[in-house]
C-alpha cells in the first residue's frame, strides 16, 4: 500500500490525521538526489532554479542530502520579475546563505531596461516574460544544464516533457523531438549554444511534495499556510489585494482566511481559502482537491494568450 492510500483510508475516518509510509517517498527522494548527481557528473556549466517556493526548496534538501551542506557543485539562479512576493525573495536569500550556496538574481526589469522585455501595457504580468531574460542568463553565464522544480501533474505541457529536456540553440523545446529515456537511461549530449532543462522532481506530486516537506521538517515561506488577506473574488480566484492589484470600481474586497498553493508574480497567483497551518493539515486538503495546483492558482494560464506548451517552445520554465 502507498503513502497516498494510506493517507486517504485514514481521512476517510475523519480524525484529521494520516500515516505516511516512507518507502513512497525514500524512492522518489532516491531517484532526486540520483537525477542531481548525474547532472553534475554529466555537464560542465549546470544550475539549480532556484525561487524560494516549496518545489525548489523540495530539490534543495535532496541537493543537500546528495553532495552535503555547503558543497551543492552548481550555483542557484533566481529569475525574478520585480513582482515577487517579498516573503518568498527573502527567504530565498535566507535559505541560500544558510546554506552557503552561489546566487544569481536576474531580473526581468533589467531586461526591460536594456529593451528586450517590453509589455503591452503597465499592469501586464510579467511572467511569461521570464523567459526572455532565462535565455539572457544562459547566455552570460553559458549554462548547459538548468535544474528546475517542475512536475508532471502541475499542467499538461509539463506531463509532455522528458526528465533531461533537450533544448536547441535558441533555446527553444520541440515536443516531437525529444529524446527516449529508457531505464533511465539519459542521453545528455550537446551541441554548441544547445543546453538542457532538468527535472528531478517529474514523478512527484503536490501530495508528495506536501509529504516530504511534513517529513523532513522542510521550512517554508509563511504565506503557503493560513493567514489572513483581504482578497477580491474574480470568478472562482481570489484575487490578494496589493499595490500591484489594487481593487477595481465594483469589486468587493473581503477579508479571508487563506494560503497559497503556489507562488509566483503577484498579479497572477491567487490563493486558496483555507485554514491549514501545518503540513499535516495541508496533506489532508491536498487528498480532497478537485482541481489541480495551477489550475487553482494561476490566473495567466487561464487568461493568457500563449498556452503553456508555446510559451515552453519560446524558452519557459
Amino acid at each position: 500500500m502507498n503513502a497516498r492510500t494510506d493517507a486517504a483510508l485514514l481521512q476517510n475516518d475523519n480524525n484529521m490525521s494520516y500515516h505516511l509510509n516512507n518507502s513512497h517517498l525514500d524512492a522518489l527522494e532516491e531517484e532526486t538526489i540520483f537525477i542531481l548527481r548525474e547532472v553534475a557528473a554529466a555537464f560542465e556549466r549546470p544550475t539549480l532554479l532556484f525561487s524560494g517556493g516549496k518545489d525548489s526548496l523540495v530539490m534543495l534538501k535532496c541537493a543537500e542530502k546528495a553532495f552535503g551542506a555547503g558543497r551543492i557543485p552548481y550555483p542557484l539562479l533566481m529569475i525574478d520579475t520585480g513582482h515577487n512576493f517579498p516573503e518568498v525573495t527573502d527567504f530565498r536569500d535566507f535559505r541560500a546563505k544558510e546554506l552557503g550556496a552561489e546566487l544569481i538574481v536576474r531580473s526581468v526589469e533589467d531586461s526591460m531596461a536594456r529593451g528586450t522585455v517590453r509589455l503591452s501595457h503597465p499592469g501586464e504580468s510579467r511572467n511569461v516574460h521570464q523567459s526572455v531574460t532565462l535565455l539572457e542568463a544562459i547566455e552570460e553565464f553559458r549554462f548547459d544544464a538548468l535544474i528546475g522544480g517542475a512536475r508532471r501533474d502541475e499542467e499538461k505541457a509539463r506531463a509532455k516533457e522528458r526528465i533531461f529536456s533537450h533544448r536547441d540553440s535558441f533555446g527553444q523545446w520541440q515536443p516531437k523531438a525529444q529524446r527516449p529515456e529508457l531505464w533511465t537511461l539519459f542521453n545528455t549530449r550537446l551541441q554548441p549554444n544547445e543546453h538542457f532543462r532538468v527535472f528531478p522532481i517529474s514523478n512527484w506530486t503536490e501530495l508528495d511534495v506536501w509529504q516530504y516537506i511534513d517529513r523532513e521538517n522542510i521550512a517554508l515561506p509563511s504565506i503557503y499556510y493560513t493567514h489572513k488577506r483581504q482578497v477580491v473574488d474574480k470568478k472562482g480566484l481570489l484575487m490578494p489585494v496589493t499595490e500591484l492589484t489594487p481593487p477595481r470600481d465594483g469589486d468587493v474586497v473581503e477579508t479571508r482566511d487563506v494560503r497559497f498553493r503556489t507562488v509566483g508574480d503577484i498579479t497572477c497567483t491567487a490563493p486558496v481559502e483555507s485554514t491549514a497551518a501545518t503540513p499535516a493539515e495541508i496533506v489532508i486538503e491536498t487528498l480532497a482537491a478537485d482541481v489541480s495546483e495551477r489550475g487553482a492558482t494561476r490566473m495567466d494560464d487561464k487568461t493568457s494568450d500563449a498556452s503553456m506548451e508555446k510559451r515552453k517552445k519560446d524558452g519557459y520554465f
